[in-house]
């Protein structure tokens, strides 16, 4: 662990590698687990105004849940998230003629009808941060379900680091980030 301004930083994403490999795990990380995607405050107040214009790329079963439940939930300790289909989906997947899982915000981004690309958890992913009073902290989150993501990184040499560097600069900004550069090229 090192730290960074207000941050601990995991040596791990620096030392480890990662490349999401969609075609493997078909997006496994959107509808696996037991909870939807990890909201900052700012962020549900975008998911809840964004929505009219993310309906259309949502599946029926999305904006079902979505409209009994709200644009996100508030957890029973308190956390903000994106709501689930049947306890397993993300609300906002979608998927491809691949069967792949997609992010109804990300398709509504990319084709230009939403200037915000989607929550910073799921960007940020294989990196977690946690919060805390005084500090931020950096770490990989290793789930087996990204093992093939790993393997491509690992043959394609890049960095978790490197392959979440838009998302840092997103949730940390463009300094913090070339200061994260300097501490990988002396480790």
């Amino acid at each position: 662990m090192f730290q960074l301004g207000k941050t601990i930083v995991s040596e791990d994403i620096i030392e480890k590698d990662f490349m999401c490999n969609l075609s493997a795990c078909k997006g496994a990380c959107c509808i696996d687990g037991d909870a939807g995607a990890p909201l900052e405050p700012d962020e549900a107040k975008i998911l809840k105004d964004i929505y009219p214009k993310v309906k259309p790329f949502l599946r029926q079963e999305g904006i079902d849940v979505i409209e009994s439940q709200g644009a996100y939930i508030i957890t029973d300790d308190g956390e903000l998230e994106t709501p689930l289909i049947n306890g397993a989906d993300c609300a906002y997947v979608v998927f491809d003629e691949k069967n792949v899982a997609l992010c109804a915000i990300e398709e509504a981004y990319n084709q230009g009808e939403v200037s915000w690309k989607k929550p910073v958890s799921c960007h940020l992913y294989p990196v977690r941060v946690q919060d805390y009073s005084e500090f931020s902290a950096v770490n990989y989150h290793k789930w087996q379900i990204c093992d093939d993501a790993c393997t491509l990184g690992e043959a394609l040499q890049i960095p978790i680091y490197k392959f979440v560097k838009e998302a840092l600069i997103r949730k940390f900004g463009e300094d913090w980030y070339l200061e994260l550069e300097k501490v990988a090229q002396n480790l």
